[in-house]
């Protein structure tokens, strides 16, 4: 069968680095370019293990890659990069499959949003798609089982890796800071709130925060009620809206950031309700940099070529 050709701007970055070992071990996909300003010329090889080939980086003007023919290009990008590389595309009236791994589309309604557990059914052949954010991912799958029973604004309390502030030095990814220390940040107003709130279709509130180690999130969300329930009425719901999704796992326990590293799949335990049944507390995890991100990307590119949904992610 023929070779999907797929571009990757912005491949420097962690998320970068995930999706060419994705790529590289894909059944249909392969790369038919790589950009990077800092490693431009290098050889993707010496800078990726297991990938095979002579594809070097590149550093070329936007304006070229149209010209690329590439069947889908991935941006991997900070938020507001997205626009103008769109733009070359849509002048040069070239149409690939793009996937926006930043913020920038996500309230674009054009746009398809990609969670496929919650959104696939939404998915009409739309060539441009936008990757959900990586706390975003955490927060709706803990969420959405219980979304006609909400009462109220949910809270959210998230920690992430210092992965997830992206290779640009910071405050945020300063591992002497991060020592011994929970740095929380934009505590009102995140872009993931919004997103969240915008997708649920209910007022989320977020509260981030980073912690020493590199990879995974811990969720924790707090969702008040507007009936009582039981635990087992609880568990119920979201084994049964997950039971078919092989990148969802619920447990009984509350699950472990160190487990989840490394791991494409998330997980949603640690069910617990206040006495009159009408707070529920849920804990998700999840590798930011996979489910997160690359591999998120990967479900939205076999999804826009029709192929199967979890090809070349390992389970």
């Amino acid at each position: 069968m023929s070779r999907i050709r797929v571009g990757l701007v912005g491949a420097r970055g962690y998320t970068g680095a995930e999706l060419i070992r994705l790529f590289a071990a894909h059944p249909r996909f392969e790369l038919a370019f790589v950009t990077s300003r800092e490693l431009d010329g290098q050889r993707v090889a010496d800078h990726n293990p297991g990938f095979a080939g002579a594809l070097r980086y590149s550093s070329p003007d936007y304006r070229d890659l149209p010209g690329f023919g590439a069947d889908a290009v991935v941006l991997a990008l900070p938020n507001g990069k997205a626009a103008h590389i769109v733009q070359q595309f849509d002048e040069a009236g070239a149409d690939p499959v793009i996937v926006d791994l930043s913020a920038d589309y996500r309230f674009d309604p054009s746009w398809y949003y990609g969670l496929p557990e919650l959104t696939r059914t939404r998915y009409a052949g739309q060539r441009r798609i936008s990757n959900p954010g990586c706390y975003a991912t955490a927060m709706q799958l803990a969420i959405a089982p219980m979304a006609n029973v909400l009462d109220g604004p949910v809270q959210c309390f998230g920690v992430s890796g210092y992965s997830g502030a992206g290779t640009t030095p910071s405050d945020k990814n300063n591992v002497e800071l991060l020592r011994d220390n929970l740095m929380p940040y934009a505590l009102t107003g995140h872009v993931h709130e919004r997103e969240v709130s915008k997708q649920l279709g209910h007022p989320v509130e977020f509260m981030p925060h980073v912690a020493p180690h590199f990879r995974g999130i811990t969720m924790t969300a707090n969702l008040h009620l507007s009936i009582a329930f039981e635990r087992e009425e609880v568990l119920a719901r979201y084994r049964g809206r997950y039971a078919d999704e092989p990148l969802v796992r619920v447990q009984d326990d509350a699950p472990w950031v160190s487990n989840i590293a490394g791991r494409h799949h998330v997980e949603i335990g640690g069910f617990t309700l206040s006495g009159d049944g009408r707070r529920l507390v849920v804990v998700a995890t999840e590798d930011n940099l996979l489910k997160g991100a690359a591999t998120q990307a990967l479900q939205n590119l076999n999804l826009a070529f029709g192929l199967e949904e979890l090809g070349g992610i390992p389970l």
